[in-house]
This record gives C-alpha cells, structure tokens and sequence, in this order.
C-alpha cells in the first residue's frame, strides 16, 4: 500500500487525456464523479472495471484506490464531493446514467473552476453543485460494471475470453482448460461475480466493443471481433445497453 499515492481531490477539473494515457493507482479522502466528455474512461479497482462512454459516469467513493485509463482523445471532467457529502449513498464504485440535463450540469460544474479542493466557490456554481447533487440522486445505476474473479479457475477462464471476447466455447469447454467441471464454474460465476457466464461474456464483449469503437473501428469490425454472429446482433444488443446505436456513439 505504500505505493498507492494519495491525492487531494479537486473540486472541479477538466483534464485532457491521449488515447491509452493512464493514471495509475491512487485515492482520495473525497467522493470523485468521472465523466468522459470525449472518448471513453475506464477505471479499475481491486472489485473490477467500470467503462463509461459518453452518457454514463463514474461514482468512485472516498478511499478507493483506483486508476484511470483512457481510450480514444479522453475529457475527463472530475468533480469532487466532501466525504461528508455522498447523494448516492454509495460506499462502492458505481455506472451511473447522464442524460442530458446532467450532462450539462457536469460540464457547467467544471469548466473554469478553482482546482484547490479549499478553494471557495461562488454562489452560482454552489447552486449549480445543489442542482447536480439532487440529479444524482436520481440517476439510475448503468450495469457498466466488469467484475474480476478470485478464484483462480475461474479467472483462467475470465483471462481467457479478455485475450479473444469472440472465443465462442461453451463453459464446459473453458472448464476443460481450466481445470473445472461447467457446474463449477458456473456456481462461481454467480458467487464471485453476481452474474451467469453469458451475462459476464455479453459484459466483457461490450466493454471491448467501447474500446474499439473509441478508436475509430467499424461497426462490421467490432462486431466480428467481440464475438457477435453479425453487425445487426450487435447493434441490437448495444442499443439495449446504451440507449443508441453503436453508429450514433461512433459520430459523438
């Protein structure tokens, strides 16, 4: 742990990332909200990896040590909260939706803001912060969440499907690799991850499809690297995650 830095956190920020820039490992005493206002943010924990395009962002709790990664020309927009102060009610990282009035907000609350996070704010962006905070409130949780095993039988078979998300085996045959019966893993799969192997599967291949996507790649390519059975399979499935086209999210 001695390793992990420790950060102040700002209390509202915009920060240009390249595609493939990192931030490694790192906590706040503060409550962080991420949001990408260009590109794609992912930021991994010890519990796994949170991937938000553009209309989800990241609630990472005070204390959690975490790193960020972008992927595509990334804005991070970052606004932090007291520990004091969690509308969510959340002590664990979570997806959260943004449609378009918090959107705004976000983008309002951070731009040309004091980066100290003692710096003193003036009573419009107060009002502004009140109006985002009651917003989060709201918001529904986005299942943007790639969770990562323990078990090391099961993570042969996680790590497995990272390197080729369109490795289309059945449970049975990555047990065999593995070393695990089907009716192992699969108990695993809802122990550890709280979710069945094609609902990870299904989880995994969204998230690189969002990275792919955040690099310019076709629609047709995606869908054939990630594993889907053809372009309108994976439009389907991506529009039911996301609220659009996985067209419209390449134009945006």
């Amino acid at each position: 742990m001695s390793k992990i830095r420790h950060m102040p956190a700002p209390l509202a920020s915009v920060r240009p990332l390249a595609a493939g820039q990192a931030i490694d490992a790192h906590r706040h005493d503060e409550h962080q909200i991420h949001y990408a206002g260009r590109g794609v943010l992912t930021v991994t924990t010890g519990a796994g990896t949170w991937i938000a395009p553009g209309n989800r962002a990241l609630w990472v709790p005070a204390g959690t040590v975490h790193a960020h990664r972008a992927h595509g020309a990334l804005d991070l927009h970052t606004i932090g909260l007291p520990a004091s102060v969690n509308p969510l009610g959340l002590d664990v990282p979570a997806a959260l939706t943004v449609g378009p009035l918090l959107r705004e907000l976000i983008l309002a609350c951070t731009r040309d803001q004091p980066p100290a996070a003692e710096a003193e704010l003036p009573p419009e962006t107060e009002r502004l912060r009140a109006v985002l905070l009651d917003q989060l409130r709201t918001s529904p949780r986005g299942p943007m969440h790639l969770p990562m095993p323990a078990d090391p039988r099961l993570a042969a078979v996680c790590a497995l499907l990272h390197d080729d998300p369109a490795d289309d085996r059945t449970l049975a045959a990555f047990g065999a690799r593995a070393g695990a019966g089907e009716r192992t893993l699969s108990r695993l799969f809802r122990a550890e991850l709280g979710m069945t192997f094609p609902q990870w599967r299904t989880q995994l291949r969204l998230y690189h499809a969002l990275v792919l996507l955040s690099e310019g790649t076709s629609v047709t390519t995606v869908a054939r690297r990630c594993g889907w059975s053809s372009p309108s399979a994976f439009i389907d499935v991506f529009r039911r995650a996301f609220g659009h086209t996985p067209g419209t999210h390449l134009r945006d």
